[in-house]
C-alpha cells in the first residue's frame, strides 16, 4: 500500500496538533506553534519512498558490460522508520551484485537504499526489498543485502537495551547457491 501523495500536509499537521494537546501540551505555546507543520514536512521527507518509483530513480544507468567479478557497495547509511512504533531505526547496508553483463551507476545503490528505507518498514522486508529491485533491474548472477541497525523502540523504551543492534541479510542467485562467493561477501563488507 501506498501513502498518498503531499497534499495531506495539513490535515497530518492538525493530527499532530491533536496529539499534542492529548500529551498536555498546549499548541499555542511559543515552542510549539510551528511544531505540526515541521512534523508533518518531516513526516514527508522521511515517507518520501512511497512516492519514488525506483525504474525512474534508475533513470537508465544500467550500461553492457563484460565484468563477471563482485561489485560491492559498502557502508551505506539507512535511515528509517519502524512500522510498529514509528520511531527512527538506522544503520548501515552493504549492497553486492555479481553482473551478467550488465552494470548500474554506483550511486544508484545506496538511491535505491534510500527509496525503500524511507517508507515505514521493518528491517527485514527492507533487505530483501533492496536484494528484489537490484535484482530485477540487472537480472545478475547473484545479489547480496546485509543491513545493520539500531532500533530506537528497543533503546528508548520496551527492553530499553541501548547496545543491541539487528542484522539482517538477503543473498540471492549465486550468493545463496554457492557458500564461497557468499563467504567472500561476508568477509569484504566487515573489513574497516
Amino acid at each position: 500500500m501506498t501513502a498518498q501523495p503531499d497534499n495531506n500536509r495539513d490535515d497530518l499537521a492538525a493530527l499532530v496538533k491533536q496529539q499534542l494537546t492529548h500529551l498536555g501540551e498546549d499548541p499555542s505555546r511559543e515552542g510549539l506553534v510551528r511544531t505540526p507543520e515541521r512534523v508533518a514536512k518531516s513526516f514527508e521527507f522521511l515517507t518520501s519512498g512511497y512516492r519514488t518509483d525506483v525504474q525512474s530513480l534508475i533513470n537508465g544507468a544500467i550500461f553492457e558490460e563484460d565484468c563477471s567479478e563482485m561489485v560491492l557497495v559498502r557502508d551505506i547509511e539507512i535511515y528509517s522508520l519502524c512500522e510498529h512504533h514509528m520511531l527512527p531505526f538506522f544503520g548501515r547496508a552493504h549492497v553486492a551484485y555479481i553482473p551478467n553483463g550488465r552494470i548500474i551507476g554506483l550511486s544508484k545503490i545506496p538511491r535505491i537504499v534510500d527509496a525503500f528505507a524511507r517508507r515505514l518498514q521493518v528491517q527485514e522486508r527492507l533487505t530483501q526489498q533492496v536484494a528484489e529491485a537490484l535484482n530485477d533491474a540487472l537480472e545478475p548472477r547473484g545479489v547480496a543485502v546485509v543491513i545493520e541497525a539500531r532500533h530506537l523502540c528497543m533503546m528508548m523504551r520496551g527492553v530499553e537495551k541501548q547496545n543491541s543492534s539487528a542484522t539482517t541479510s538477503a543473498m540471492l542467485g549465486i550468493f545463496r547457491e554457492d557458500p564461497k562467493t557468499r563467504t567472500e561477501f561476508l568477509e569484504l563488507s566487515r573489513r574497516p
